[in-house]
């Protein structure tokens, strides 16, 4: 079975670690092809992730990133188009939610290439989300859809989606948090800020609904402001520049860090008390940690968390933000949201038992 797997953002290169390493250890006959779109394009974000996770070099990097979303998915349908027409796989794979993942699931459809959704079913329910356009629009041309929880299966099933079409898997960044928690390592940086192992809160903000809306981002600093706990930020150089640029101070209990690698992100999380995040992924991780997470969004696709009561929804507000960073850290996290760490195994189960 010839597979192309298209991956170009920081979070799918943890998922098709676990799902690429399933498939070399397998018996199962499937020969994968990696394509890159370079949506991820430096090294920070990039190369760094294919080191540190011992997966392959994609065989193809398209080298799209940069642009705006309707340019650089129309660049990777162009070079995609080409490109699989020449590898001629049975199945296209693709993650999540990325202009990488539509422009992926697109081209194969096009080509009358059958198309597999891994994290298929997850809806924010804001269509303002370029994610949210994304996702909604692979699922409804895949032929095979992987939904993490039973929560993404309903929304699949609401939207007419036929059910044997659908399989729920579990997570397969549960997989990875498993994985790779004995691989995690303290950040070179982390001895220099003064900060105590256990106790800090780690914030990441990443979505430009937030990192390009001066209002919000003010709200979120204040909000972190008052936090009882010192705050550890990794924040890209292009983020700080554009606060400076919006006129924004960053608080004095707010230590500043370069992007860190998937490995020093894991002990981060591993090691902070709580987290505050606008990530989905993150979102997750804390969770698979068994940590508390605050998320910065006025919504999330990961419902199960909020309604487990391990996950708060802030938004940007400031005294809402300070209210739960700020909480009593006592939450009993409901195991089994999202499987039981073998979800990559399942996947392949599954792709091996549709071979014609």
């Amino acid at each position: 079975m010839r597979v192309v797997t298209v991956i170009g953002a920081r979070p799918q290169f943890i998922k098709a670690a676990v799902v690429s390493r399933a498939m070399s250890e397998s018996f199962r006959e499937i020969n994968e092809t990696i394509v890159h779109t370079g949506q991820h394009y430096d090294a920070n974000m990039s190369d760094i992730f294919f080191d540190q996770l011992d997966i392959p070099r994609p065989q193809y990097n398209l080298g799209v990133g940069g642009g705006g979303h309707g340019q650089n998915t129309g660049r990777m349908l162009e070079k995609l188009e080409g490109l699989l027409v020449e590898e001629r796989p049975d199945l296209v794979l693709v993650y999540g939610d990325t202009d990488s993942t539509l422009a992926g699931a697109l081209t194969a459809t096009k080509l009358h290439i059958p198309v597999a959704h891994i994290e298929a079913g997850l809806r924010s329910f804001n269509r303002r989300m370029p994610e949210e356009i994304n996702r909604v629009l692979t699922d409804h041309v895949a032929e095979l859809l992987f939904a993490p929880s039973l929560t993404a299966r309903d929304n699949l099933i609401r939207e007419g989606i036929k059910e044997n079409t659908i399989h729920v898997v579990g997570d397969v960044m549960y997989d990875a948090a498993l994985y790779y928690r004995e691989r995690s390592r303290c950040p070179e940086k982390f001895e220099r800020l003064g900060v105590e192992v256990g106790e800090f809160l780690l914030c990441t903000i990443h979505r430009a609904e937030n990192t390009d809306n001066p209002v919000r981002m003010q709200g979120i600093l204040s909000g972190l402001a008052v936090a009882d706990l010192p705050v550890i930020l990794p924040m890209h150089p292009r983020t700080k520049a554009k606060l400076t640029t919006m006129g924004l101070i960053i608080p004095g209990n707010v230590h500043v860090m370069e992007p860190v690698g998937y490995l020093e992100m894991v002990w981060l999380e591993m090691n902070s008390r709580l987290i505050a995040t606008d990530s989905g992924g993150v979102q997750k991780e804390a969770y698979f940690h068994g940590k508390r997470c605050v998320t910065l969004r006025d919504e999330t696709e990961w419902v199960e968390l909020v309604d487990s009561g391990c996950n708060t929804l802030v938004g940007s507000d400031d005294t809402r933000i300070a209210d739960a960073v700020n909480a009593p850290l006592q939450v009993e996290l409901k195991e089994g949201l999202y499987g039981d760490g073998d979800s990559a195994n399942r996947i392949l189960k599954v792709l091996t038992s549709k071979r014609s």
